[in-house]
């Protein structure tokens, strides 16, 4: 181990005039085996191999390490021994303090590969070539809760992306919704505040539930739109692979001699969008909290790594107002019909970290990290963000030299008067470290638009204006777009955050507050706001019809479109170890599995061929149930009655993934089976036969996923 300890070491010693072992441009163009670039190339010269080695300490000494040196084998232990003393030491502070939001995360390293010459739009060198490769990493989270919470609870989801390019890091830190839920920074405090747990008794852990969230929600309209998006299916994710993500705010892109339109950044995932249902998701939180972490890793070790591209929406800077609302106002979203979706290139996510905390947790987003060719608006969120995920990284890691982490690293070398600080990695060489100095030549030489390829702000930016403490009127309608869209949901998709909405406010405690809510629900639809206040027992009220409207607009539905791919997802196959049901479960693992999917054989015990036992299975861990021909004994009569499952649990499976809109289906005479939980073979997404029909029909409703009809409407239950 000590040879492997001291690359990083070795590397720093031979820096000069801060140059770094990872300062080599031309890292980036270094191929892995296949002509693809490692996205963990510049990781490798710090990582350590413990194989054949004997335990040292930090300093580098080998000792042993199990027993700590006492006087006498039942006295004291002794203030002299090094060795425990820096062992517990060490231990004791092996954690940072946890993000205050997005705390709970997961993330992949991977490749971004640009579409083309991206040069009429951005001087940025990323994009600069077709075929040019960047590593990335990509961290995936929920907001609100800390870092031992669920990954299904009901949130917005974070998306961030560093690009390691040649000329800088470069961070798109984004969500899974396009819109947030405040217009100026200074209120962020206030809306963290309001979603976290209540101070006093620290309850509820990753949720929105209460009443101090909907009090914050009801008297911030700004709130409102974010929150609509979050109560649809984007709010519970099937997986971070199945969503997109978007960069929330407006930026600039700046070609090389200056010109600049206003952007919108996408990624649009190329697995197809996919969500749970609520009650899938609130079981999913316990019976599997890691369900998304293990998702995410999964796909990436079995070869299916996902991929998403990253697409811009481009508008002039003299139209940041032409489409009835303010580009720079973080709580609108740009619809397409506006300005369509231009594409410019693809991301893959292929390497799953070595070290949780060394990369994921370590990983410090910034949206102030940023490069030539692409610049700031003055959208008052993200001015405010350019200054507090800074002051966060901070926090979180002691002093100012975080950047100098491995996995915070850019490839393209760090070279400026920085000095000293907590932590610091480098051996700068250069003992004049001010500008403008005769003895240092120099060096570091200043950089701009025009020498040395250095970042610059558009020019013609100009502020001007009374100070004061106000928005600008703008931003006023907080209700025209959270219309839009829910409008643009599809009827059950509608159904699903009305019901999200009824969830949530029927446990707000306070009368006033419920009526608050109702009375800013009903400032967007009168139907949404009558339909919750049946829910919570309140008056409906009277329409508020100022902004009402019919306009719809795309790309906002999760379930009204098909996978275009259903590798990876899983399918449970239910069978029993009685006859021969477990041969032709088998069977028909292996057909489904051609194509890419993950099947679980599940049986009363662990006999050769099952993959997992009915006691420790639930419809949560598929995403479509099928049912062995000869396993209908085991859910009726003798046969469901057994100590090695909970009673009915082959039933409980079957039952649950029926209701939550999921393929089923029965091969042969296990057709019973739907029958004994009163499942008609004849519905959508339910299939019974031979076992070739059976297969070709469960991939074809896995590309729908979720069956929407199974899902009751208002008003399906009204007398004629």
């Amino acid at each position: 181990m000590r040879v492997n300890a001291l690359l990083p070491l070795s590397g720093l010693i031979g820096t000069a005039l801060a140059a770094c072992p990872f300062a080599d441009p031309s890292a980036l163009g270094r191929r892995a085996e296949g002509g693809e670039v490692d996205a963990r190339e510049r990781l490798k010269e710090v990582e350590v191999d413990d194989a054949g080695q004997y335990m040292t300490t930090d300093f580098g000494g080998n000792v042993g390490e199990q027993f700590s040196l006492k006087a006498g084998n039942r006295g004291s232990t002794l203030l002299e021994d090094f060795i425990f003393r820096q062992k517990l030491q060490h231990f004791d502070h092996e954690r940072i303090p946890e993000r205050v939001v997005h705390a709970r995360g997961a993330g992949a390293h991977g490749i971004f590969t640009s579409y083309g010459d991206w040069s009429n739009i951005t001087a940025a060198s990323f994009l600069s070539a077709e075929g040019k490769q960047t590593p990335v990493f990509v961290r995936f989270s929920t907001v609100a809760g800390s870092k031992g919470s669920a990954d299904t609870a009901r949130d917005v989801h974070g998306f961030a992306t560093r690009f390691y390019t040649d000329e800088g890091n470069f961070d798109i830190v984004g969500n899974n919704i396009p819109v947030f839920f405040i217009q100026d920074a200074i209120r962020f405090p206030d809306l963290v505040h309001s979603v976290k747990p209540s101070p006093d008794n620290e309850v509820p852990q990753a949720a929105t539930a209460h009443d101090s969230a909907w009090d914050f929600f009801s008297s911030q309209p700004s709130a409102l739109h974010t929150l609509f998006w979050a109560m649809s299916g984007n709010g519970i994710p099937r997986s971070y692979r199945h969503m997109d993500g978007f960069g929330v705010h407006t930026f600039r892109l700046v070609t090389e001699d200056g010109k600049s339109k206003l952007v919108k950044w996408h990624w649009k995932t190329k697995q197809g969008k996919a969500a749970l249902v609520w009650e899938e998701a609130q079981v999913l939180a316990g019976k599997n909290a890691d369900f998304h972490r293990a998702d995410l890793w999964d796909a990436i070790e079995s070869g299916n790594a996902p991929s998403w591209e990253l697409a811009v929406q481009l508008v002039d800077e003299e139209k940041a107002q032409a489409y009835g609302f303010d580009l720079l106002d973080p709580t609108k979203f740009l619809p397409e019909e506006f300005a369509p979706l231009q594409v410019l290139g693809e991301m893959t996510l292929n390497r799953n970290p070595t070290n949780y905390f060394a990369e994921t947790e370590q990983i410090s987003f910034q949206p102030g990290h940023i490069v030539r060719g692409v610049d700031f608006t003055e959208d008052p969120l993200l001015q405010g963000r350019l200054y507090s995920y800074l002051d966060t990284q901070l926090n979180r890691h002691k002093g100012p030299n975080f950047e100098q982490l491995p996995i915070n690293r850019p490839v393209s070398g760090v070279h400026n008067n920085h000095r000293d600080g907590q932590g610091q990695a480098w051996i700068h060489k250069n003992i004049h470290h001010y500008t403008p100095s005769y003895l240092n030549k120099g060096y570091p030489a200043q950089a701009n638009q025009t020498v040395g390829r250095g970042f610059f702000t558009t020019p013609g930016r100009t502020a001007s204006g009374y100070l004061n403490r106000e928005l600008s009127a703008t931003f006023d309608d907080y209700y025209t777009q959270p219309r839009l869209f829910f409008n643009s949901l599809t009827p059950v998709e509608q159904q699903f955050v009305i019901n999200a909405i009824r969830f949530e406010a029927s446990h707000v405690t306070n009368e006033q507050v419920k009526k608050n809510v109702l009375e800013q629900l009903n400032k967007i639809s009168n139907d949404v706001a009558k339909r919750v206040a049946v829910a919570l027992g309140l008056e409906a009220p009277q329409p508020d019809p100022t902004y009402y409207h019919n306009n719809v607009t795309r790309g906002v539905s999760i379930f009204n479109e098909t996978l275009p791919t259903i590798a990876t997802l899983r399918v449970g196959v239910l069978a029993t170890t009685k006859g021969d049901s477990l041969d032709k479960a088998k069977a028909l693992k292996e057909q489904l599995e051609k194509d890419g999917l993950k099947v679980t054989i599940v049986a009363e015990y662990l006999a050769s061929g099952v993959d997992q036992t009915y006691s420790a299975a639930d419809a949560t861990g598929f995403d479509a149930v099928v049912v062995a021909e000869g396993a209908e004994r085991v859910f009726s009569g003798k046969g469901a009655m057994n100590p090695l499952f909970p009673a009915g649990r082959p039933s409980q499976i079957l039952t649950d993934g029926y209701r939550w809109g999921k393929p089923v289906a029965a091969v042969g005479s296990a057709k019973k089976a739907l029958k004994s939980v009163g499942v008609e073979e004849k519905e959508a997404g339910v299939y019974a036969g031979v076992q070739d029909e059976v297969v070709k029909g469960v991939e074809e409703g896995l590309k729908v996923f979720k069956f929407l009809e199974r899902f009751p409407v208002d008003g399906d239950d009204d007398e004629e």
